[in-house]
């Protein structure tokens, strides 16, 4: 048997295709399929790699037309951020020039109002000194600046003049540990020195342990030292505290809490008085209380005289039968008076009115209760 396959082995293979192909034949037929079924068996064999190409394919499509709109949105993501980096720079600008107006316009304000002859100046630069608090301005002797004159702001005193030439001048400011002015307390008048410390804060020296002075009182130029005028605002007292000698007193400076731009430069000073200390408690408005509600019911009639209590009603009965008696309470002279007589209420003046004669009943005398001493 094996001999006659190996011999007849192509014959074999023949006779098994065309038995499988009369056998596929009469399936097709049995099952009135249109479609072959070696290219269904093609098209089932191929659709698995077809799938996978068409996947590899629109993959690669999308990524790359993503990768294009990312840069398109990246560079639009970057156009926008310097558009707004450039309003932001815009808006800050207008606020700085906003800003530089309303303090020029303080400024004139002010120097209008102060009876002082002031120059304004712009802050232009500060020394490289080690610990030292001087600034430059852009004034100096051509405006008529000079050496000594007094720097402050609407809101305080900044500093005083250590060096001016001719188109600049050095104002050493009041936190430097070398400044030195004299001041007064604005509500117990007490007179010290202040003195700067190199950072934020100033102290008020000499002032003795036993004066008064208290947390949130305001200070003044005293113009003692002949360089600030009296009555410029110095600062408030954040912390009293005694000390050895003198109390330890810290303010913390008016004059440079809104930053130093511009300043002016006292050139002829005038003294002025010390504002009075605010009232610790000011008046408090109040609305008129509200009309008293009438009650749904008519009210009582009010009683002659007043009268609204039984006490009431009893004292004025007293004192009218008194009156009918002529009889003065409070003296023993003529016994006390009848009480058991009856009066009219709707008379002007008190008369007596005839009693009915006493029954049985009421035969027996009847005490009358004490009578008040006080005269009503």
């Amino acid at each position: 048997m094996e001999f006659l396959l190996n011999r007849y082995r192509n014959l074999t293979v023949l006779l098994v295709v065309i038995l499988a192909q009369l056998v596929l034949l009469a399936y097709q037929v049995k099952s009135n399929g249109e479609v072959r079924l070696i290219r269904v068996w093609a098209v089932s064999a191929v659709t698995p790699l077809a799938r996978v190409i068409e996947a590899g394919r629109s993959g690669t499509v999308h990524f790359f037309r993503d990768y294009f709109i990312l840069l398109n949105v990246r560079e639009e993501n970057q156009r926008i951020k310097a558009d707004l980096d450039r309003t932001k720079m815009e808006n800050q600008f207008l606020r700085t020039e906003l800003s530089t107006a309303d303090r020029a316009k303080s400024l004139a304000i002010f120097q209008q109002q102060s009876p002082s002859k002031t120059i304004a100046a712009h802050v232009i630069g500060n020394t490289t000194g080690v610990g030292a608090k001087v600034v430059i301005v852009d004034r100096g002797t051509s405006s008529g600046v000079q050496k000594g004159m007094a720097v402050i702001t609407p809101d305080g005193i900044v500093g005083k003049v250590t060096g001016a030439y001719p188109t600049a001048s050095y104002v050493l400011l009041i936190t430097d540990p070398s400044f030195a002015a004299g001041v007064i307390s604005q509500k117990n008048r007490v007179h010290g020195t202040l003195k700067g410390q190199g950072y934020s804060t100033v102290i008020v020296d000499y002032v003795q342990n036993e004066q008064q002075v208290q947390p949130g009182e305001m200070f003044y130029t005293s113009g003692d030292d002949r360089i600030f005028p009296k009555g410029l605002p110095v600062g408030e007292v954040t912390v009293v505290r005694n000390g050895k000698s003198y109390k330890e007193i810290f303010v913390t400076p008016s004059g440079l809490q809104n930053g130093l731009e511009e300043v002016l430069i006292v050139v002829e000073g005038v003294h002025m008085a010390i504002p009075e200390a605010p009232l610790p408690s000011q008046p408090v408005h109040l609305q008129d209380a509200p009309p008293a509600e009438t009650s749904s019911t008519e009210a009582a009639p009010a009683q002659p005289g007043g009268l609204t209590t039984d006490a009431d009603r009893l004292v004025d009965h007293y004192r009218r039968i008194g009156e009918a008696e002529k009889h003065v309470y409070g003296q023993s002279a003529g016994g006390a008076p009848n009480y058991n007589i009856h009066l009219d209420p709707n008379a002007a003046t008190p008369s007596p009115v005839a009693s009915p004669a006493p029954s049985a009943a009421s035969a027996a005398p009847v005490t009358p209760p004490k009578p008040a001493t006080k005269n009503p």
